[in-house]
């Protein structure tokens, strides 16, 4: 209960906080968020793009445009202070990874949300409840090593875990039952960083395990599965028929495997020392401090759709619950961007201790003797005390 009321003034003072710095902001920060390679499409973007509005200025931006000029395309992207990254499913040449190792090494803010396996729920339930999970080779993976991180070609199995709706019985007398996945992993917040502070679980789907590596970058561990989960590789057959199996707990292990990470230093590029595929201009080899964010599931980001118009991020319509993701993401943005005052805030902890019930119990009659009787043994001894002086004054 102390927990839950301390969380509650820590959110409402938030949501004051966050008001009037939405009324005070005079010039948007700009996001883009990169297309071209088969990221989400604008629908299941759509509540996340219209809450990033109320605080940034959101453009889509083509990355596969360059034979306008890759300098060019550079030189327009660097008008962006951040990028999003979502769920892209198409490999990227060496050219736009240059131009990416350039916006982040100048300054720009990513947020990269990279599905490394390609394994969706709809592929089981139109595939007879089994379908085979791959590999997805996005060509990202020596760009993210250079900067401290690699998404594993693996799935993430997690006891700890949301649940999936599915029908049972008959047509036309079918139930409809929510039951455990372990494929999609329930994450909850170590309340360690201003960006995980105070958020509902996440929910992830067919995640993949990240390795930080190096020692160049502050690494922070933003999220990871629970102590009872594990990384199975791929490529594996996966199948419903999981759910009719009792897990053994012994098997989950070692658990703890990091889903989002955040590399905060002086960013060197990757391609510092390395042949140049696009002409680009002066290549930028050291930066200054910079920061960014890779969560390994792209749908972390998707809203779910109903009757074609978009639900809210988090909402899961079959099962009618709520996850953290969209907080989660919009204090990653807020982070990014550098507003130290929401992060500030959303960081400030309120202690306020609550009576012990037992020794309240204990006590009840003295303490209202204090409270009642005090204040009015003192006002009647004050009258006392005054009438007797005006007695003797004016006798």
């Amino acid at each position: 209960t102390e927990e839950r009321i301390n969380n509650s003034i820590e959110t409402l003072e938030y949501a004051f906080a966050d008001a009037f710095s939405k009324l005070g902001v005079i010039e948007k920060k700009k996001v883009a968020v990169l297309r071209g390679h088969g990221e989400l499409d604008d629908i299941y973007l759509s509540d996340f793009i219209n809450t990033l509005q109320e605080y940034y200025a959101v453009s889509p931006f083509p990355l596969d445009t360059l034979e306008r000029n890759p300098q060019s395309v550079l030189e327009e992207l660097e008008a962006f202070d951040a990028a999003i990254i979502a769920k892209p499913t198409e490999p990227f040449n060496e050219a736009e990874k240059l131009i990416l190792d350039q916006y982040m090494v100048n300054g720009g803010k990513t947020l990269w949300l990279i599905d490394q396996v390609n394994m969706e729920m709809d592929s089981l339930l139109s595939g007879g409840g089994q379908s085979l999970a791959i590999n997805r080779d996005l060509n990202l993976g020596d760009l993210l090593f250079r900067y401290g991180v690699r998404i594993n070609p693996d799935l993430i199995a997690d006891l700890y875990c949301a649940q999936i709706v599915l029908a049972t019985g008959e047509v036309g007398d079918a139930q409809f039952n929510p039951l455990p996945w372990v494929y999609h992993p329930m994450l909850l917040s170590r309340d360690d960083h201003p960006i995980n502070r105070n958020v509902e679980a996440l929910r992830m789907q067919f995640a993949s395990s990240i390795d930080t590596v190096g020692r160049a970058y502050r690494k922070t561990v933003l999220y990871a599965s629970s102590p009872r989960s594990r990384a199975e590789g791929t490529p594996q057959l996966i199948g419903l028929d999981l759910l009719n199996r009792e897990p053994d707990p012994a098997k989950f292990v070692p658990g703890n495997l990091p889903t989002a990470v955040l590399v905060e230093g002086a960013f060197q590029s990757a391609y510092a020392n390395r042949t140049l595929t696009a002409n680009i201009g002066e290549l930028t080899r050291q930066g200054a401090e910079n920061k960014m964010i890779v969560i390994s599931d792209g749908d972390l980001i998707a809203n779910q759709v109903a009757n074609g118009r978009p639900l809210e991020l988090g909402y899961d319509k079959w099962t009618n619950n709520f996850f953290g993701n969209k907080a989660f993401l919009i204090n990653a943005m807020n982070y990014l961007l550098d507003d130290r005052g929401l992060v500030e805030l959303r960081n400030k902890q309120v202690s306020i201790p609550l009576l012990d019930p037992v020794k309240t119990a204990e006590q009840k009659t003295r303490w209202q003797l204090l409270t009642i009787g005090g204040p009015l043994f003192l006002v009647l001894g004050i009258g006392l005390v005054f009438n007797a002086i005006r007695r003797y004054r004016y006798r």
